[in-house]
């Protein structure tokens, strides 16, 4: 007999917008009436598991309001194609061994530096970017340490690929940004600040490229089958 852990608040997100994705983007491409239709049918039951995950985390999810959501961001063609958001990510280390981490100023959450993919920019010239703006720290890029998977890990709500660089100090003063960071720091690995964000998920690796071991690039393994495990 085929035994499988009990579904949890993650998988259902991960179905709701995998469905959600794949009939906005098939809306985006379709201009036949009837497949219109039945996507639309696909976004409410989309709607309808989205909002079974929000009472698995006690919040309320208007099921009409996010389906209009869904819709206004509908596009045409190829530009309809619904993918996962970005993120860059950068575990900066120093010559101390010392690894570089903010504490967001929304959530009081410590992290090292991360945001959002920019138009123009290639992944590590953002990595530097924001490690730039965040913290008042230059740092260039040594290596791709992870590419993982926000909605399967359970660190996002949203559809969401984490590309995470390896970077290296080289100058700068540490000085927080205004807005997005309440407080910034080096700290070794026996001194490491709270509350952390998914530290056992990033740690080791993180730690072991600073150190001088690099892992190899980190990934999530494919499952069989996708929605499942």
């Amino acid at each position: 007999m085929d035994e499988r852990a009990p579904l949890t608040e993650v998988d259902l997100l991960r179905w709701a917008e995998a469905l959600s994705g794949i009939a906005r983007t098939g809306l985006g491409f379709t201009e036949s009436l009837y497949e219109r239709e039945r996507f639309e049918e696909v976004l409410a039951v989309a709607a309808d598991i989205r909002h079974a995950a929000g009472q698995e985390a006690g919040v309320d999810i208007d099921r009409e309001a996010l389906i209009d959501e869904w819709l206004k961001g509908v596009g045409q063609g190829v530009p309809g194609y619904v993918t996962p958001k970005v993120a860059i990510g950068a575990v900066v280390g120093n010559d101390a061994g010392e690894i570089l981490l903010i504490q967001r100023a929304d959530s009081g959450i410590w992290l090292y530096p991360t945001g959002w993919a920019d138009v123009g920019y290639s992944p590590a010239e953002v990595a530097v970017k924001e490690v730039a703006e965040e913290t008042g720290i230059h740092c260039e890029v040594v290596g791709l340490l992870a590419v993982m998977d926000g909605l399967r890990l359970g660190f996002t709500r949203i559809p969401l690929y984490s590309l995470v660089f390896h970077c290296r100090a080289v100058g700068g003063e540490l000085e927080a940004h205004p807005l997005e960071t309440s407080d910034v720091g080096w700290f070794a690995r026996d001194a490491l600040p709270s509350p952390l964000a998914g530290y056992d998920q990033w740690g080791e690796m993180a730690f072991g490229a600073i150190g001088g071991d690099p892992p190899a690039v980190w990934f999530d393994q494919p499952r069989d089958p996708p929605w499942r495990g």
